[in-house]
């Protein structure tokens, strides 16, 4: 269950299938209480409709009383963060380094993991957790890099969790010293409060978005310590203010290390590639 919006309030149980170009995909199914449990919820541009007090009386589960609600929510978190931890362990047992990718839909993430990958192709070896509601398009084309990848469509869930994250480390073995990037379902609301066991979130900032995008979704740029704005070959014919939007970011978050990326013209990928390799070095050590 997110805690945010009340998606995934149900059990939930998985099977994985592969299909005739070899992705392996881990789909999650709900069964759902019997509650009612109304937001008026958009994840196009990911809007919630219940006010954010978050006093003794706040309850994201209408119909459930407030202090049962908080304990359920503390409940989901706890064991949440358990998993995560899980996670991190193995990840350190490997020395992989694991990230977090997140941004809205359409920030061009996949396009711009897919050029990491290529550049990091014989130097440093990867792995790639794809976490979408549905399809294998993204896996399809993280795999036609030669990278290993597992699909994780998480059906109406906007997030991916801790649990899901270990699921799939079953199907996809970790290899010492290496990068896995998680790429999570395109959202920049309910992934910021699940930890995967990931050392770092990563936020992409499209420059087809506003450049106000930190200060209308704070708690994803306050999460993520490292902040991407992706697109910039585009800048020519934007009225995007990359100044104003690295402003933003800093005065949400003022330790966020900033890049500025473009998959199309190539802009930044050597600083955000050795960026990773030295992150790689200090986890390895």
């Amino acid at each position: 269950m997110c805690t945010t919006c009340g998606c995934g309030s149900g059990h939930t149980h998985t099977h994985v299938h592969t299909d005739e170009n070899g992705i392996e995909t881990i789909t999650v199914h709900e069964h759902h209480h019997d509650h009612d449990h109304h937001h008026d919820h958009d994840h196009g541009d990911h809007h919630h409709h219940h006010d954010h007090d978050h006093g003794p009386q706040h309850s994201h589960m209408p119909g459930t009383p407030a202090a049962r609600a908080v304990m359920v929510e503390e409940d989901i978190l706890g064991r949440n963060n358990r998993i995560a931890n899980e996670n991190r362990t193995e990840f350190a047992k490997h020395r992989v380094l694991a990230l977090n990718l997140v941004s809205s839909p359409g920030s061009g993430k996949t396009e711009l993991l897919s050029a990491t990958l290529t550049k990091l192709a014989g130097d440093i070896p990867t792995a790639v957790i794809e976490g979408d509601q549905e399809t294998t398009n993204d896996a399809a084309r993280i795999q036609a890099t030669g990278t290993r990848a597992v699909q994780i469509n998480t059906g109406k869930g906007c997030h991916l969790d801790a649990q899901m994250v270990k699921d799939a480390l079953a199907r996809l073995p970790l290899e010492d010293a290496s990068i896995l990037f998680i790429e999570n379902v395109g959202n920049l609301v309910c992934p910021a409060e699940f930890d995967l066991g990931e050392a770092h979130k990563v936020a992409v900032l499209s420059v087809t978005e506003g450049e106000d995008k930190p200060l209308k979704y704070p708690d994803m740029f306050r999460a993520a310590d490292i902040c991407i704005i992706n697109k910039v070959d585009l800048l020519p014919y934007l009225k995007f203010d990359i100044e104003k939007a690295e402003e933003f970011i800093r005065r949400v978050n003022p330790r966020a290390k900033i890049f500025r990326t473009s998959a199309t013209s190539g802009e930044g990928l050597e600083r955000w590639n050795a960026w990773l390799k030295a992150s790689l070095l200090a986890a390895s050590i």
